[in-house]
């Protein structure tokens, strides 16, 4: 068992790793906005528990006992956006916060149900890798849409950013995940990209717009 803290810093650390598997201190400051001393207290207490690799002015590394328990977070957490969803029929841009929430229920049958009930999905609905029982990522390779060229026909697949406005965005386009896309053109000066899609509907998208949607080819 594990306190809404230590989850939450498990969670974190497990999003920003790097390559390397590697975050350190000042970083996990900023994202929590939380005070560098007090983040340094938690480090250690996590590497006492075996979850933490951490020494004195070096990055810090989830322990392999550390990366299965925060996988098992963002499963519970990524599970229940699913549910709220497919279930509850609400927004995908309205599902975080709420998950945010029962991702700490530590009853592991209310998740194992939750899973049984929405027919063992392997995504949310966001696109991204929903954690298997062992804490588990399986990452499938993605392109983005700014990356696509010209009279490529593209699924969208994911979005890397999942912020409530960014949805709302593309709920106003009626863009979603499992939409073919069509690259009719890109602008050489900012790099839009005009997509068609739908009957014939035609979309002006930002290279802000482009690098937060991962696209697979057809």
């Amino acid at each position: 068992m594990y306190t809404l803290t230590e989850e939450n810093y498990l969670k974190a650390l497990f999003n920003m790793a790097n390559e390397t598997g590697e975050v350190n201190v000042a970083e996990l400051s900023k994202r929590l906005e939380i005070k560098m001393p007090t983040v340094t207290s938690m480090m250690k207490k996590l590497s006492e528990k075996k979850l933490v690799h951490y020494e004195s002015y070096k990055p810090l590394r989830l322990t392999d006992k550390g990366k299965k328990e925060a996988g098992l977070i963002i499963r519970k957490h990524r599970l229940t956006e699913m549910f709220l969803v497919d279930k509850m029929k609400l927004g995908w841009e309205d599902v975080h916060d709420i998950a945010e929430q029962i991702e700490h229920i530590q009853s592991r049958v209310f998740f194992e149900k939750m899973d049984e009930l929405l027919g063992n999905p392997k995504l949310d609905p966001h696109g991204s890798p929903i954690p298997d029982k062992n804490g588990k990522i399986f990452w499938k390779e993605y392109s983005k849409l700014s990356d696509c060229k010209v009279g490529e026909i593209v699924t969208l697949a994911a979005v890397i950013n999942t912020s409530t406005e960014f949805l709302k965005f593309l709920n106003t386009r009626e863009l979603r995940l499992g939409l073919k896309l069509k690259i009719i053109s890109i602008e050489p000066f900012d790099k839009s990209v005009v997509v068609m899609y739908g009957k014939r509907q035609t979309e002006v998208l930002s290279n802000v717009a482009c690098e937060r949607l991962l696209v697979e080819k057809v």
